[in-house]
């Protein structure tokens, strides 16, 4: 049976022990849960990569480009508030690779960057939840000894290799640029087409 079809449970424990095969994963972790930010994830590829390389029986950080650290602060959405935290990070970090973003502030950059509109987030969760892939919906963090893990759409596809499609905000290019790197790094992923119905923020 693989892994994608076991009980819940067995699966966040697996997610558990797959992550943690992830040196620099765990240390972005526990560096991140210093920094005290508000509603703070690791997240999108260091998570669901992570679990594909142990899957393919790969090296756990293999394709891995970098960190993303989500965080929700809606008290201050300035860049020099975001900027702040990113320069305060960068010597807990120690020269990893992490990108920071105050998720409260997507909305004031996205449609110039992405040609889409979307619309403010309410938490960290309602980011994660945008984005490109289910698959990609998985945010864990530390609460001392206890593992908060965020996956809407469950995780039976990141466990099976599965990228589906979440046309929630962002739109299709975005989705292939991302599924065709990601192929070329994995090649046994099985990519789901974006349905031809979807529109963006509908």
């Amino acid at each position: 049976m693989r892994i994608g079809q076991l009980p819940l449970d067995e699966q966040l424990a697996a997610l558990r022990a797959a992550l943690s095969r992830n040196e620099v994963l765990m240390d972005v972790l526990d560096r991140a849960a210093r920094l005290d930010l508000p509603g703070w994830y690791v997240t999108a590829g260091a998570v669901f990569q992570t679990v594909w390389n142990t899957v393919t029986d790969r090296p756990a950080t293999a394709g891995i480009e970098d960190y993303d650290l989500f965080y929700f602060d809606a008290a201050d959405l300035s860049w020099e508030a975001e900027d702040q935290v990113i320069h305060r990070a960068v010597p807990v970090f120690d020269g990893v690779p992490v990108e920071i973003r105050n998720e409260a502030r997507v909305h004031l950059w996205y449609e110039a960057k992405f040609g889409v509109v979307c619309a403010p987030h309410t938490s960290t969760e309602d980011a994660i939840d945008s984005s490109a892939a289910t698959t990609c919906c998985v945010g864990i963090r530390l609460e001392g000894t206890r593992w908060r893990v965020y996956a809407p759409h469950g995780l039976a596809d990141v466990f099976n290799l599965v990228i589906r499609p979440n046309p929630v905000l962002a739109p299709r290019e975005v989705y292939e640029a991302k599924t065709r790197r990601w192929q070329q790094e994995w090649p046994d992923l099985t990519v789901l087409p974006w349905p031809t119905s979807a529109t963006p923020g509908s």
